[in-house]
């Protein structure tokens, strides 16, 4: 049997499949897991697997057929037996005697959940009767790029038969549901022995009696798509009409990207705060910088699970590529009646197609905005959902080729793309999404963040939803932090925060992968204690330049960011107890922390009209975990004391009034409670150090 494809990759592994054995639901869920992993096969979140066994119904001991099905909302990348559903079978079926027609789609959603065979069932999805009324043992419900491109071209039903010839059914759009499951019925039954259905405008549905046989039809159907429109690309030369703009190199596109973007993500969050995300793939530049965009583009997708994502259309720029950004307001001033347009197209959709029971009209911001000569930029409420929604756009991008070199492209009707983007059922599946944390819209870039303090911050401000940004000078250091947090929500740059460049370049970071800034945490530091004779100018320069410089030129390029963005922001220095109160042998290491207090202050007074609250968390005694105790800094405060170094955690905790040990996430808590709770606070310090009278700010 093949095992070689030029357009799909053969993933499956035989020995992981004979350690499964003859368990058809565990090779059901190997199945499912290798065809998400290629993109070209189906997106996150996009389509539907399934497979049938022979169980023993728990009410009567008898045996009984059972459907396995992933479950709503699911993806069958990371599809686990958490993620399923299982149904009886011929309860599934037996809907058909009470279903009324295309009206009482709805209601059958709900009528799935009494053929529950399993208990522990995820919500069956609206696709659960395409499969469960279609006989095989394994069913595979992919969105293939190629496969879409058929379902999507003019004369459809025409192109599926000189691909296959009779061993492919096609049937044509309808919103999937239960009529739709009944059509698949019927077309199966009218053409017995076919390999698979092409669904008009959606996606494929292929079959077979095990999972292996079920995955090489899915394949080699996929293949066979892609090698006609591969061949018909090839003998046109060109697609798009061919080229109308040229690409700005490589470089230079990432650098228009990170200037744009707070730009654009400042008004696509005039009603909710977004997260973006920049490609600019060979695939993406070849489509907008086509000759078609201008007529692609508008028609929008076909593909319900694409436009679901990207809404119905892009926003296409009329800036050039070669215009100079350094002017945020001369290009404010450009953008804003284009963004304007776009929300008063997309309200004029939702009140020209909505129904009496249409949910409320949502957010009529863009999603995919597109730059010809530079990239395409998406924009969502989270970094994952910013990135899925480009991967979906590019699906789409791959579809409108294959189209055009078949026959034509051609979209869903937009009152058929409104009834599934307001479908109740799809509002119902927004409903059920767990609440957002309290940062989850946010960017936070954290200097130091490669270990102690500044590691514990940015886990801190992650595990509250925050996307990170990770700086330090080590990035050995930097690398294992990253690698801690799951998904693509925290990213690094190594940074020497005394130098200006670096720290442009480390917001360049952040831009380009999340789109801005929004919170910011000085907690890059070191600690010297030294006698006033002792102390070198060296000693003074490099605290000054760390702790004070280091803050200013930080503060100064975020400002200029947040001030773009015009949503506001923080600023969290960390300083520290010795700012505050005089000790032996610590003149240049006081001084300095004095300075980032009253920096600080200055700061909240001069940025409080443009929303940017400043304050300051002073630690004192955090040894445990914190790394500016790893070095000279511990022996020093050790002799200023007159005791050992091994004494130093006892000693600081018992001089606090709480007798408690000051950890790294005790701080961490600090700076949440300013950028998570306090959000009229501004110009205020927190103490983190059990309780020092001598510190006590009032």
């Amino acid at each position: 049997m093949q095992k070689t494809f030029q357009h799909v990759n053969y993933l499956w592994d035989e020995k992981k499949a004979n350690e499964l054995g003859d368990d058809q639901v565990a090779l059901f869920l190997y199945r499912s897991n290798i065809l998400g992993a290629d993109l070209r096969i189906t997106n996150y979140g996009g389509g539907n697997t399934s497979c049938k066994t022979i169980e023993k119904d728990p009410l009567t001991n008898e045996e009984v057929e059972v459907m396995w099905i992933k479950g709503s909302g699911g993806d069958i990348g990371t599809l686990d037996r958490a993620g399923i559903a299982g149904l009886y079978t011929e309860r599934l079926r037996n809907l058909k005697n009470v279903y009324e027609g295309l009206h009482d789609e709805d209601r059958m959603v709900g009528l799935f959940n009494h053929c529950i065979y399993d208990l522990d069932s995820r919500a069956p999805s609206i696709d659960t009767p395409l499969h469960g009324l279609l006989p095989f043992k394994h069913i595979d419900h992919l969105h293939p790029d190629a496969l879409i491109a058929v379902a999507a071209a003019k004369d459809s039903e025409k192109v599926t038969k000189e691909i296959w010839g009779d061993t492919m059914g096609w049937v044509p759009w309808q919103r999937p549901g239960f009529d739709l499951g009944l059509q698949l019925e019927k077309c199966l039954n009218d053409n017995p022995g076919i390999r698979g259905i092409v669904l008009g405008s959606h996606g494929l549905f292929t079959w077979g009696d095990t999972s292996y046989e079920c995955y090489m039809n899915s394949l080699e159907v996929i293949e066979m798509a892609s090698e006609y429109i591969a061949k018909k690309i090839e003998e046109q030369g060109e697609v798009f009409g061919g080229q109308k703009v040229q690409s700005l190199p490589a470089d230079e596109r990432k650098d228009k990207a990170s200037q744009l973007m707070p730009l654009l993500r400042g008004l696509c969050s005039s009603e909710n705060r977004m997260i973006g995300h920049f490609t600019d793939t060979d695939v993406v530049l070849e489509y907008i910088n086509s000759n078609d965009l201008e007529r692609l583009a508008p028609m929008g997708t076909s593909c319900p699970d694409h436009f679901l994502r990207t809404k119905i259309q892009p926003l296409v720029l009329k800036l050039d590529a070669n215009e100079d950004l350094g002017d945020p307001e001369a290009i404010l001033k450009k953008l804003e009646p284009e963004f304007e347009q776009y929300r008063k197209e997309y309200a004029q959709y939702y009140e020209s197609c909505k129904r009496d029971n249409s949910p409320a009209m949502r957010d009529p911001n863009p999603v995919i905005i597109i730059y010809p000569g530079v990239g395409m930029f998406s924009f969502a409420k989270n970094k994952q959902t910013a990135r899925v929604a480009s991967e979906f756009y590019v699906n789409a991008i791959n579809v409108m080729r294959g189209a055009e070199a078949i026959t034509e492209y051609t979209s869903l009707p937009r009152q058929e793309a409104f009834d599934i983007e307001y479908w109740l059922l799809e509002e119902a599946k927004l409903q059920r999404m767990p609440k957002e944390k309290p940062l989850s819209r946010k960017v936070a870039l954290v200097t130091g963040g490669g270990g102690g303090i500044g590691k514990a911050i940015a886990d801190k401000l992650a595990a509250e939803g925050a996307n990170v940004v990770l700086t330090d000078i080590a990035e050995d250091r930097l690398k294992e932090g990253v690698a801690t947090y799951k998904g693509d929500t925290a990213s690094y740059a190594v940074c020497d925060v005394t130098k200006s460049e670096s720290i442009a370049a480390a917001y360049k970071k952040a831009c380009l992968d999340f789109g801005g800034v929004d919170i910011v945490v000085h907690s890059a530091g070191l600690a010297i204690s030294k006698p006033l004779t002792e102390t070198t100018e060296k000693d003074w320069d490099i605290l000054q330049n760390v702790l004070v410089k280091g803050q200013f030129e930080l503060a100064k390029q975020a400002v200029k960011i947040m001030r773009t963005q015009g949503l506001g922001g923080d600023f969290i220095s960390i300083a520290s107890k010795n700012g505050l109160v005089s000790g032996p042998n610590n003149v240049g290491y006081g001084t300095a922390k004095a300075a980032q207090q009253h920096m600080a202050r200055l700061l909240a007074a001069e940025l409080g009209g443009d929303k940017i609250r400043v304050n300051t968390v002073n630690p004192d005694g955090v040894i445990v975990g914190s790394k500016i105790w790893e070095g000279d800094w511990a022996e020093g405060r050790a002799k200023a004391y007159g005791i050992s170094v091994e004494e130093l955690p006892a000693h600081y905790a018992k001089r606090n009034l709480m007798n408690e040990i000051i950890y790294p996430a005790d701080i961490a808590d600090g700076v949440f409670a300013f950028v998570g709770l306090l959000n009229k606070s501004t110009g205020n310090i927190i103490n983190v150090d059990g309780g020092m009278a001598n510190a006590f700010v009032r």
